[in-house]
C-alpha cells in the first residue's frame, strides 16, 4: 500500500478511487470482445483500422477511437470478402439488428454514462448508433455516414449529449431523439438533452426531435439535407416542446426526398414545428431553403397531420432570408405563437416580417 493511502486511512479519509482501466483494440481484434471483458468505467481505445462488426454496450464505459481513421463497418461474412487482416466477427445480439453500435438498457435498469468518442460508423442497414433506456449517454466527434435509417438515434433516454459529430448521407435523420419509436404517446422529459455543434448534411432531415421535451439544439450546421430541423408532436399529453433551438446555421437544405405515409415530399425546409408547444426558436441563420413541398420555407409552424396544434411558441431574432415559398409561415389554428424581431422578407400570412 502506498504512503498516501496509508496516511489517508490513518486519518479516516477515504482513499481516492482507482483510475479507470484502459484496454486497446488493434486491427484484427474484436471490439465486442473488449466490451464484454471490460469492467464498468473502463476506457476502450480502438486503434486506427477498419472493424467489421456490430457492437453492443450494456454497461458504463468509454469507447473511443481516432476519428476517420477508426472505422466500424457491417460484418461481411456472408459475402466472403473479409480481408485476412480484418477478420469478420459474428454480429452481436441487439434489438436494432443491422446497427453499428447499440447502447441498450432495460425498462428496469438504464445503462448510464456511456461515452462514445471519435469513431466512424458507416454503411449499416439501419442505424450508425442506436441507444435505448440510457442516462447521460455522450456521443462526441463521431462520424456516422451512409446508414439506412438514422445516423445517431436515441429513445426512452435522458440527459444525452450529442456534440461535435458529423452525420451525413443517412437515409433518414442525421440525429434523431424520440420518446419511443414503437408507438404514439405523450412527450417524455429528456431532462436537458443537448444537440450541439454538429454538422448534418445529405440526410433526409438533419435533426428530428419527436415527442420529447426539455432539450436544446444549439450551434449546429445543417446544409444539403432535404430538411433542417423538425420538432414533431402529436395529440398526446404532455405535448412536445419546452425546448430551445438557437444559433444554428440552416442553409440550402434543397435535396429532394420523396414523401411517405407520415410526411409529404420534403425539399427546401429550414425549421418545422408541428404539434409543438412552448419552444423558443431564436437567433438562427436560415437562408436559401427553396422547394415546392407543403413543408418548404424558412421557419414553418405546420398544421399537424393528427390534429395537434402549435401553441405558445416564440420565433425571435432569427435571420430568415431567401427561402421559398416564404421565410416565415404560421399555419393551423394554434394560439399564443409569437414572431418577434425576425429579419425576413416574406411571410404567410403577411405582416410577420
Amino acid at each position: 500500500m502506498c504512503i498516501a493511502v496509508v496516511m489517508a486511512a490513518g486519518l479516516g479519509v477515504a482513499a481516492p478511487p482507482a483510475a479507470a482501466a484502459g484496454r486497446r483494440v488493434l486491427p484484427g481484434d474484436s471490439i465486442q470482445d473488449a466490451v464484454n471483458a471490460a469492467r464498468p468505467g473502463d476506457i476502450i481505445t480502438v486503434m486506427p483500422g477498419t472493424y467489421y462488426e456490430n457492437v453492443l454496450i450494456t454497461k458504463r464505459l468509454t469507447l473511443r477511437g481516432y476519428g476517420s481513421r477508426t472505422v466500424i463497418r457491417p460484418p461481411v461474412a456472408e459475402a466472403g470478402t473479409a480481408s485476412p487482416a480484418a477478420p469478420v466477427r459474428a454480429a452481436t445480439a441487439c434489438s436494432q439488428a443491422d446497427t453499428g453500435i447499440c447502447v441498450m438498457g432495460t425498462p428496469e435498469q438504464s445503462v448510464n454514462q456511456v461515452n462514445i468518442r471519435a469513431l466512424t460508423v458507416s454503411g449499416f442497414k439501419r442505424n450508425g448508433i442506436w441507444a435505448s433506456y440510457t442516462d447521460r449517454l455522450s456521443v462526441e466527434r463521431v462520424i456516422s455516414e451512409k446508414n439506412g435509417t438514422w445516423g445517431i438515434a436515441q429513445e426512452r433516454s435522458t440527459r444525452g449529449v450529442f456534440r461535435g459529430n458529423i452525420a451525413r448521407d443517412n437515409t433518414e435523420s442525421g440525429i434523431f431523439i424520440a420518446n419511443t419509436v414503437e408507438r404514439e404517446g405523450g412527450a417524455t422529459d429528456t431532462l436537458g438533452a443537448v444537440v450541439r455543434r454538429n454538422t448534418l448534411t445529405g440526410n433526409r432531415i438533419g435533426v428530428t426531435v419527436r415527442r420529447v421535451r426539455n432539450l436544446s439544439v444549439r450551434g449546429n450546421t445543417l446544409t444539403g439535407n432535404c430538411g433542417g430541423i423538425f420538432v414533431v408532436g402529436d395529440e398526446g399529453e404532455p405535448g412536445a416542446g419546452a425546448m430551445t433551438i438557437r444559433g444554428n446555421r440552416i442553409h440550402e437544405n434543397n435535396k429532394f426526398c420523396k414523401g411517405n405515409s407520415r410526411l409529404p415530399d420534403i425539399q427546401g425546409v429550414g425549421i418545422v414545428l408541428t404539434g409543438a408547444e412552448e419552444t423558443v426558436v431564436r437567433s438562427n441563420s436560415i437562408r436559401g431553403n427553396v422547394g415546392a413541398s407543403p413543408l418548404s420555407g424558412g421557419i414553418l409552424l405546420f398544421k399537424s397531420f393528427v390534429g395537434a396544434t402549435n401553441t405558445d411558441n416564440v420565433i425571435q431574432d432569427n435571420v430568415v432570408r431567401d427561402n421559398q415559398p416564404a421565410d416565415l409561415a404560421n399555419q393551423g389554428t394554434g394560439t399564443g405563437n409569437r414572431f418577434v424581431g425576425n429579419r425576413c422578407g416574406t411571410s404567410v400570412p403577411a405582416g410577420m416580417c
